[in-house]
């Protein structure tokens, strides 16, 4: 293949990059509004399954898909419903929870491209996610809640409630994934081996 074929199958790859991201995005950001939380934890804790198309967008299309698509669901959805604080509290934390769990399990998949290597790849993200936000909420996220709200010191949560939480909402989200890995497989791989020839 010349070089103008080549820059042309490059340029269409750029263009059903974008619109993937895009159509990604708009699905991360319904799945973002049907959350719900789990009983055992507090009610401030919601569970919802958007991460799983920005991992789909990173596997296909590199870290920065994962990264464009936990930036613009979470930049819908504080345009559509706001924040209490006033200033977008809970889409931070979503969107640094969303790119902790998405980037470790892009990275390690990478390096075995199976479904064992998926299913460690998704253990050490859930891993890295659960263990840096329970750092994260102590030390910024929480404290921001308790300035801008006027709420108690909640730090007190982190371990028997904010830990805990994300390492059951990581086992969850990991699991739907993994079923739908399963069919998608060949179809990741080949349309990654597209992108990167």
């Amino acid at each position: 293949m010349g070089q103008k074929g080549e820059r042309k199958m490059k340029k269409k790859m750029s263009v059903k990059a974008i619109v993937s991201i895009g159509m990604l995005s708009s699905i991360a950001y319904l799945l973002m509004l049907l959350n719900f939380p789990l009983p055992p934890f507090p009610n401030f804790l919601f569970i919802d399954f958007s991460d799983i198309p920005a991992l789909i967008a990173a596997l296909i299309f590199g870290p920065v898909a994962g990264i464009l698509v936990e930036f613009f669901k979470n930049a819908l959805n504080y345009i559509a419903t706001g924040s209490a604080t006033g200033v977008p509290v809970g889409h931070i934390a979503n969107f640094l929870a969303g790119i902790l769990f998405v980037l470790p399990t892009y990275y390690v998949y990478n390096k075995m491209r199976t479904r064992k290597g998926m299913t460690l790849a998704l253990i050490v993200g859930t891993l890295i996610m659960a263990v840096m936000m329970s750092l994260l909420n102590y030390l910024f996220i929480l404290p921001a809640y308790t300035s801008l709200l006027k709420f108690p010191d909640m730090r007190n949560l982190v371990v028997p409630a904010i830990l805990p939480f994300n390492i059951l909402k990581g086992i969850i989200m990991s699991s739907i994934f993994m079923l739908l890995f399963i069919r998608m497989q060949s179809w990741i791989n080949k349309l990654t081996t597209i992108k990167s020839a």
